[in-house]
């Protein structure tokens, strides 16, 4: 293949991944639920096979998590939530029920993720869980 279009190709990538980043991060400062959003069973479960968290809505996944378990620690590789759930604080959901989940298991975090970072820049009370030899790229 010529390395003029795998360049272009995997700059493309890196576009999109910065757009879905800024775009869930803006998200980020939406504050409070609309009534829909208040009705909404949104769950949170570790799909530990696939080394991922899954928001689902119903049997529908909205929203996922990826991670992978290093030196004893969790890196939280990114964020991603459906274009069509962004802006109703399923990435805020997301992030919090599984920072929580970390905190219970006793286990330090590396952030490779913007969307984790700034969530825990937003919530400092988290700061806690960052792994201070590791804190990772994201922090």
């Amino acid at each position: 293949m010529d390395p003029t279009v795998i360049q272009t190709s995997l700059d493309a990538e890196a576009v999109a991944r910065e757009q879905n980043n800024a775009a869930i991060i803006a998200a980020l400062n939406k504050s409070g639920l609309s009534e829909v959003e208040s009705s909404w069973e949104l769950d949170v479960i570790n799909d530990a096979e696939h080394g991922r968290w899954l928001a689902t809505l119903g049997a529908e996944a909205i929203a996922e998590l990826p991670y992978r378990f290093v030196g004893g620690r969790v890196v939280l590789l990114m964020t991603w939530v459906d274009p069509a759930y962004r802006n109703h604080r399923v990435a805020t959901e997301l992030v919090s029920r599984v920072l929580d989940e970390i905190r219970e298991s006793g286990k330090k975090i590396t952030i490779i993720c913007p969307v984790v970072g700034e969530f825990i820049a937003r919530n400092p009370e988290y700061t806690d869980l960052i792994d201070k030899v590791h804190p990772g790229s994201g922090a």
